[in-house]
């Protein structure tokens, strides 16, 4: 029987096939471990403990955010478990977001391009020398950093106006 209900009901299942097709093709793309590159919730990634999710760019791994204070805590936390931890601030030790991070290596090769989404950023690079580029609003900065085969080495990013 053709009735306008059994037509709506067909249209659902449809639209629902479509729709977690579409999810799932997604999914399949992302390079994140345990969600997409765009979800910024912790919430059910693989990492637990309120760290956001790890993001992979070639064979450098990174996480970044610190917003909410769980998150912040978590990245806290885990800065001894990832040789490069890097911190943006502004006046008043405001915490910054949407800082460009560019990382190159000791031959001027690019390892790590990548949008901060917080005032934190975690960062597994092999062990030697790099120099850290990190622009907010327009305003650049640089800081030479050695990474070595055990321990996180830290640098920390302040502008003084926005």
């Amino acid at each position: 029987m053709n009735t306008p209900s059994n037509k709506r009901a067909a249209l659902a299942a449809v639209a629902a096939t479509l729709a977690l097709g579409a999810a799932g093709g997604a999914l399949a793309q992302s390079s994140a471990v345990g969600g997409t590159t765009t979800d910024n919730t912790s919430a059910g990634n693989a990492n637990g403990g309120g760290l956001p999710q790890i993001q992979q760019q070639g064979d450098v791994s990174f996480v970044s955010g610190g917003v909410g204070s769980d998150e912040s805590s978590a990245l806290k936390r885990a800065q001894h478990d990832w040789p490069l931890a890097l911190r943006f601030t502004g006046p008043g030790t405001e915490y910054l977001a949407d800082v460009h991070v560019r990382i190159v290596n000791a031959h001027d090769g690019e390892v790590l391009n990548a949008e901060s989404r917080g005032p934190y950023m975690l960062v597994r690079l092999r062990p030697g020398r790099y120099t850290v580029h990190a622009a907010y609003n327009g305003k650049d900065q640089m800081k030479a950093v050695t990474v070595s085969g055990s321990g996180s080495t830290k640098a920390d990013f302040y502008w003084n106006s926005q």
